[in-house]
């Protein structure tokens, strides 16, 4: 009986997935659509490669919550420029993925080689600035300085994302403040776009688009939160691609942030990770025991839901409907997520 209780806690997360999903399944599949129309190409090796990633697939989150911001902000999520528009965030979202694949030397990617290891670093550094430009060029067709003000915002962002991590890559004197900086450049600015470009699609007033931007950078914050908790504590046949990375490619992550507060005898540890690039002298569960011990863990957790909530607050103010409530269900789930 025990087990059988088990199992129902665990699939309830995946049932609250698919019920969301399911409520814009139609949406979804014209935004399907639209990638491939928008990844079209004359050029033989570009169209090539826009298939490659299209089929690796990916949870499509970032038009979802295009897709149900619009519906939230009492616009209609399947009209054209909607549809165009959430396509658009999913391009950014995988140029930015091509891009830290080739900066971190990623083998893999959603249990597929990734581009840089299929195709080599110059051809995914410019596949990736293609997917930018090719973004770009279709959002201009909204012909709104709004939306092309948070689109050219959230991208100088993310790539600041990135330069700062780089100029702390190997060392483990990270603040919890630095990590956060970083952490909201990389992942929960293009989140929160998302979430205001569909309140200005959806003609929400001023109201309406501050709240979807507050829930989506909350949301994204838990997201990478539970990211950087599955890169240290999952194992790489549950994630599809390798595990233990982020420390081995120099980065330290919340855990690992806590875990020093309490524990300063592991720097040496850490350090030894991160200088050797694997965990042959150090072994990565007795890191996870450390932080499993010292409550690191349990800490970075406890972050991830205080985000996840501030998220789900965000929304008080919007009118309820079916599309407003399924935006309060994605936080439980991506907090529950195995990968």
């Amino acid at each position: 009986m025990q087990t059988t209780g088990h199992t129902a806690a665990i699939e309830e997360p995946h049932a609250a997935a698919r019920r969301v999903f399911n409520l814009i399944a139609p949406e979804l599949s014209l935004v399907e659509e639209e990638f491939v129309r928008q990844a079209r190409s004359n050029v033989q090796v570009i169209s090539y490669i826009s298939d490659y990633l299209r089929a690796s697939g990916g949870k499509r989150v970032r038009p979802a919550l295009t897709l149900l911001a619009t519906y939230a902000a009492g616009g209609d999520g399947s009209r054209a420029n909607v549809i165009r528009m959430a396509t658009v965030m999913e391009f950014l979202h995988t140029a930015t993925l091509v891009h830290d694949d080739i900066i971190d030397n990623a083998e893999t990617r959603r249990s597929r080689a990734s581009i840089n290891s299929r195709f080599g670093n110059q051809t995914a550094v410019l596949m990736g600035d293609w997917l930018y430009m090719t973004a770009f060029e279709t959002s201009l067709s909204e012909r709104s300085l709004p939306i092309l003000d948070i689109l050219t915002g959230v991208t100088r962002k993310m790539t600041e994302g990135e330069l700062i991590q780089l100029t702390l890559l190997g060392r483990v004197d990270v603040t919890e403040g630095q990590y956060f900086d970083i952490l909201s450049r990389k992942t929960a600015f293009l989140f929160s776009a998302c979430c205001e470009i569909g309140a200005i699609l959806g003609g929400g007033n001023g109201g309406a688009q501050s709240a979807l931007r507050e829930y989506g950078l909350n949301l994204g914050i838990a997201f990478q939160l539970v990211d950087d908790l599955l890169d240290f504590t999952a194992t790489e046949d549950t994630l599809g691609k390798a595990a233990g990375v982020d420390l081995l490619e120099g980065k330290v992550t919340l855990p690992l942030i806590y875990l020093l507060e309490k524990e300063s005898t592991k720097r040496a540890a850490i350090q030894a990770v991160m200088r050797e690039g694997s965990y042959q002298d150090v072994a990565r569960d007795d890191l996870i025991d450390a932080a499993q011990q010292t409550g690191a863990l349990a800490r970075a957790r406890a972050r991830a839901h205080a985000f996840a909530q501030s998220a789900i607050d965000a929304l008080d103010s919007l009118p309820t409907s079916a599309h407003t409530e399924a935006l309060r269900e994605i936080p439980t789930f991506i907090l529950e997520r195995d990968r």
